[in-house]
């Protein structure tokens, strides 16, 4: 079983005394279901699922009162497992709950009831919630998952946390990390790269280090999300969802890396593909990186909404995505253009998955910085290199000309500072 650190956040909220139902949010395949019926059954005495996906009947549990305890009575009649439930002793799993939505909106009396404790999940929570007639606010407890982060991604790689540590220290001692030990987590980022953090594929590699299994699975979910876009969006947004979808590694191989429309098709506009786009947003597939009007805080009170990137939420999709080759490639530290548009892809999807907003800056077309982000409660400025290129103008110009103070410079290289721009490698980033 891949240890995840979501579960951490789960105990933390089955130990609140006074808790909400909980919604763990997320993109298709990235674990949801597995580690709540995990964190159930290691944890309560009593576990009920109820998969309205599976059993469509089940949604008559929540076709008329949706008083808690009417609702309990239903469940004790409707589910099979639920004979000995006990208030206080019981998790009570509402899984593809975006099949049901009288049961998002149960979830305020079932937290008003509080006599057991209820998880809700499922896919494209952010499209289906609109088919909700009266959301729980005030309600619910929200909880975002991703696929595997780089460090969970070194624990499935039986890298030792000790180690994990001790790279921390180097981190914040800036003190250059052992030739030896900086090759081999070169390597596994590069892993990490190509694999992503999809538990199927990451349980995959572990054990069978086979890159065309990987290559394999990851296409297979790529057409699950394809298939999606076919069942769940409006017949007239088919095509247009599926165009912008397929159109993501085009956009992130150009040079001038804002997204345009015209990428998608030619002469397409943001009236034509604008909605299209937000479905994957809502789906939660890709990130939206934002220009700033100007590198000061708070930084999203300086979003040009106009002026935007996209980015995949798993780098190994987008791996998945691109010709075959391009696997080998990325380990061997080829793929032209691509390479580029690659890394800056997966520190987007590294500090997406700590919670940050992406922003960058490009001003004029004569200075983009690759992500703006608030560290150290300062504006930093943050550079990504596929190599060991060293040099930095654009930050330099960054730090001498808008009132920035730091920047950091994150590529193959080990650790070393000037006055004003630290150097990382591109591990490092799950520290920031």
């Amino acid at each position: 079983m891949l240890e995840r650190k979501v579960m951490t956040d789960l105990l933390s909220w089955k130990k609140e005394k006074e808790k909400k139902c909980l919604i763990v949010e997320g993109a298709r395949q990235i674990g949801k279901s597995f580690i709540i019926r995990e964190f159930g059954k290691k944890n309560y005495k009593y576990y009920v699922e109820i998969n309205f996906f599976e059993n469509e009947d089940y949604k008559e549990i929540f076709s008329g009162s949706l008083n808690g305890k009417d609702i309990e009575s239903q469940i004790r009649l409707r589910v099979p497992d639920a004979k000995d439930m006990v208030p206080g002793e019981t998790l009570i799993f509402l899984d593809e709950i975006q099949f049901c939505p009288n049961a998002m909106t149960a979830l305020k009396f079932l937290t008003i009831d509080g006599r057991y404790d209820y998880i809700a999940s499922g896919s494209l929570l952010g499209l289906k919630n609109k088919e909700v007639k009266s959301y729980p606010v005030g309600y619910v407890t929200h909880l975002k998952m991703h696929s595997l982060d780089f460090e969970e991604f070194l624990w499935a790689m039986n890298v030792p946390k000790s180690s994990i540590e001790e790279l921390k220290n180097n981190f914040l001692t800036k003190t250059p990390v052992h030739p030896s030990t900086h090759n081999v987590m070169l390597n596994h980022f590069k892993n990490y790269i190509v694999v992503g953090g999809m538990p199927e594929v990451v349980n995959s590699f572990a054990h069978e280090k086979n890159y065309n299994k990987v290559l394999e699975l990851q296409k297979d979910i790529i057409r699950k999300y394809e298939d999606d876009i076919q069942l769940y969006a409006n017949n007239s947004e088919k095509t247009k969802i599926r165009a912008c979808f397929r159109a993501i590694p085009k956009n992130l191989a150009q040079d001038y890396k804002k997204y345009r429309y015209s990428m998608v098709e030619p002469n397409g506009t943001f009236r034509k593909f604008a909605g299209s786009l937000e479905w994957l947003y809502d789906a939660d597939i890709i990130s939206y990186c934002y220009n700033l009007s100007i590198p000061e805080l708070p930084l999203e009170g300086n979003v040009k909404n106009a002026a935007f990137k996209v980015y995949m939420q798993d780098t190994g999709l987008l791996m998945g995505m691109l010709e075959e080759g391009s696997q080998k490639d990325i380990l061997d530290g080829n793929l032209g253009i691509y390479k580029g548009a690659i890394y800056e892809n997966i520190i987007a999807d590294i500090f997406t998955k700590n919670n940050k907003k992406l922003y960058y800056f490009e001003h004029n077309s004569t200075l983009e910085i690759d992500f703006i982000i608030r560290y150290n409660n300062e504006v930093t400025g943050v550079e990504v290199k596929s190599g060991d290129n060293t040099k930095s103008k654009s930050l330099q110009s960054l730090i001498n000309n808008w009132n920035v103070n730091k920047g950091i410079r994150l590529s193959t290289k080990n650790i070393g500072s000037t006055d004003n721009i630290d150097c990382y490698p591109i591990y490092m980033a799950m520290f920031l």
